[in-house]
C-alpha cells in the first residue's frame, strides 16, 4: 500500500526548513540594516542640528548686522538674519521667538510648519526659558520632532531670543519603513522563489528513492531482474549504482542457489537410484552378492561426494571472498603446477612456454584451474603423450576501450580433440563432448574453471580438433598494482 502521506512530509519538512532557514537569514538581515540606517538617521539629523547650533552662535558673536554693519543691538534682528542664512531641508523647519512669543515663522518655501503645531510651540516656549541647550525628542499628536532651541541674549537687548529648528522625525523614519517594506517585499518573493527551486530540488532527490521503491515492489522471489535507471554523478547516482550493484549479486546468488538446486535434483538421483536398486535386490545371505552391492554403492557413495564438493565451490563463486589476489611469480606457479600435475598420469609433461613476471590473482584458485584442465588432458590423451603448461602476456580486443593486457595461462594435450559444434557446451555445468565418457568425472570441472576465471575478471577458451589434441587457455586482466608488468 502507498503512502503519499509520508512522502509529502518529507517534502514539506525539507522545504520548511529551507523556507524558515531562509525567512530567518532575511529577518535578521533586514533587522541589522534597519537598525544600522535608524542609528545613521539619528546620527545625521543630531550631526545637522548641532552644527547649525554651532554656526546661529558664530553669528551671534562675530556676525554683524546687513542693515547697520554693526553688532546686533537686538535678538530679534539677530535671529531674522539667522534664518534668513538658514535653508531647511524637505522635512525642517524652524521658529524665531522673542519673549517666549512667536516673532519669526519660516519662509513659505519650508513645507514643514512648525507654528501650526500648538503642542511643539508649547514644548518650544517651555524650551526657551531653560538655558542648557540640548536636542531631545519632541512627541505631538500631529507628529514626533527631533529639535533643538537655542537662547540667545544680547547686552544690548533686555529681551532673550530663542532660534527654534526641528525634523520631522517621522517623516524621515517613514522613508527608512518604506525601504524596509521594499526589502521586506524583495525578501518574501525571494523565498517564494527559493520554495519553488526547492520543490524542483527536492522533487529531484526524491526522484531516485521512487525509483528505488518502485523497483523494490517489481522484486519477488523468483524475478530480481529489475534495476533503477542511473541518471546524473552525484551521490543519489552512486547510491543507484551501490543498489544496482547488490541486486546484481542478490540475482548471482539467486540464480547460483536455483541452479544448485536443479544441478543437485538432477546428478544425485541417478547415484542414489543405483544404490537403492542394489541394495534392494541383493541377497543379503550371498557374501558375493553383498561385496558386489558394496563395492558399487561406495563407488556411486565417492562420485556424489565428488559432486557435492564440485557444487559447493561454484555455489560459491559469486562470493566476493572466493579468490584472494596477491602478487604471483608466475614463472614460479607454473613449475608448481607442472610438479603438481606428473602426479595424474604417465605423460611427458613440460613447460612449452615461459612468463616471467608478477601479475595479480589467486594462487590457489589458478593452480585449482589448471590442474583441473592437466587431470582433462591426462583423462582424455594416451600414456606416455606430451602435456605442456604455459604462460603468456596476449592482447585481447576491448568493446568499448581498444585492446588490454592479458596473462594467458594454457594446457596443451595431444589427446582425442573435442569436435567443433561441443566446444562451447563443455563450459556449460555437466556439459559434456559426445567422444566423452559419461562416468569419468562429475561432468562440473570445466565449469569450476571457467568459473575461476570469470572470478579473476576474465575467461577460458579452447582450440581443439578431433584427433590432434586440444589447448586450453585461461585468459586473466592484468590489472594495475605493484609488479604488474
Amino acid at each position: 500500500m502507498t503512502r503519499p502521506g509520508r512522502r509529502w512530509s518529507i517534502r514539506a519538512r525539507v522545504l520548511g526548513g529551507m523556507l524558515a532557514l531562509v525567512g530567518l537569514a532575511l529577518a535578521a538581515a533586514g533587522a541589522a540594516i534597519y537598525t544600522v540606517e535608524r542609528n545613521e538617521l539619528n546620527e545625521r539629523l543630531d550631526d545637522s542640528l548641532s552644527r547649525t547650533v554651532q554656526e546661529f552662535r558664530v553669528l551671534a558673536g562675530t556676525g554683524l548686522d546687513p542693515r547697520t554693519h554693526r553688532p546686533y543691538a537686538h535678538a530679534e534682528d539677530l535671529l531674522y538674519t539667522a534664518m534668513q542664512r538658514t535653508m531647511p531641508s524637505a522635512h525642517q523647519g524652524m521658529l524665531g521667538l522673542s519673549a517666549g512669543r512667536l516673532q519669526w515663522t519660516a519662509p513659505d518655501v519650508v513645507r514643514l510648519r512648525l507654528e501650526d503645531d500648538p503642542q511643539f510651540l508649547s514644548w518650544a516656549t517651555q524650551a526657551a526659558s531653560d538655558d542648557e541647550t540640548r536636542i531631545e525628542t519632541v512627541p505631538t499628536s500631529l507628529t514626533t520632532y527631533r529639535a533643538v532651541v537655542v537662547q540667545v541674549q544680547l547686552s544690548s537687548d533686555p529681551e532673550p531670543g530663542s532660534f527654534v529648528l526641528a525634523y520631522d522625525y517621522s517623516a524621515e523614519l517613514r522613508r527608512i519603513n518604506q525601504n524596509f517594506l521594499v526589502f521586506s517585499a524583495v525578501g518574501l518573493l525571494v523565498m517564494l522563489l527559493a520554495g519553488a527551486a526547492a520543490w524542483f530540488v527536492v522533487e529531484r532527490m526524491l526522484r531516485p528513492i521512487r525509483l528505488l521503491r518502485n523497483t523494490a515492489r517489481q522484486i519477488s522471489e523468483t524475478d530480481v531482474s529489475g534495476r533503477i535507471e542511473v541518471t546524473g554523478t552525484d551521490e543519489f547516482a552512486d547510491l543507484t549504482t551501490t543498489i544496482n550493484a547488490m541486486l546484481d549479486r542478490l540475482e548471482g546468488a539467486l540464480d547460483s542457489q536455483r541452479q544448485l538446486l536443479d544441478d543437485v535434483g538432477h546428478e544425485l538421483r541417478t547415484p542414489v537410484t543405483i544404490v537403492r536398486g542394489h541394495l534392494e535386490v541383493m541377497d543379503a545371505r550371498d557374501p558375493e552378492d553383498v561385496e558386489q552391492a558394496r563395492e558399487i554403492s561406495l563407488d556411486e557413495l565417492g562420485r556424489m561426494s565428488l559432486l557435492i564438493n564440485d557444487l559447493v565451490t561454484l555455489a560459491t563463486s559469486n562470493r566476493p571472498d572466493f579468490i584472494v589476489p596477491r602478487p604471483i611469480d608466475i614463472d614460479v606457479l607454473l613449475d608448481e603446477v607442472l610438479e603438481k600435475a606428473a602426479a595424474l598420469g604417465d605423460r611427458r609433461w613440460s613447460i612449452g612456454e615461459r612468463f616471467d613476471a608478477r601479475v595479480w590473482l589467486d594462487p590457489s584458485r589458478v593452480t585449482q584451474a589448471m590442474l583441473q584442465l592437466c587431470a582433462n588432458a591426462v583423462k582424455f590423451s594416451q600414456a606416455g603423450s606430451p602435456i605442456a603448461v604455459g604462460a603468456c602476456l596476449v592482447e585481447i580486443p576491448q568493446a568499448h576501450s581498444g585492446h588490454r593486457r592479458h596473462l594467458r595461462l594454457w594446457v596443451r594435450d595431444a589427446g582425442i580433440g573435442i569436435p567443433l559444434e561441443d566446444q562451447t557446451r563443455i563450459f556449460d555445468r555437466f556439459g559434456r563432448a559426445r567422444n566423452s565418457s559419461r562416468l569419468e568425472g562429475s561432468g562440473l570441472g570445466l565449469s569450476i574453471v571457467s568459473a575461476i576465471a570469470a572470478a579473476h575478471g576474465g575467461m577460458v577458451s579452447v582450440d581443439s580438433e578431433p584427433s590432434s589434441g586440444s589447448t586450453f587457455n585461461i585468459d586473466i586482466p592484468i590489472t594495475a598494482g605493484a609488479g604488474n608488468p
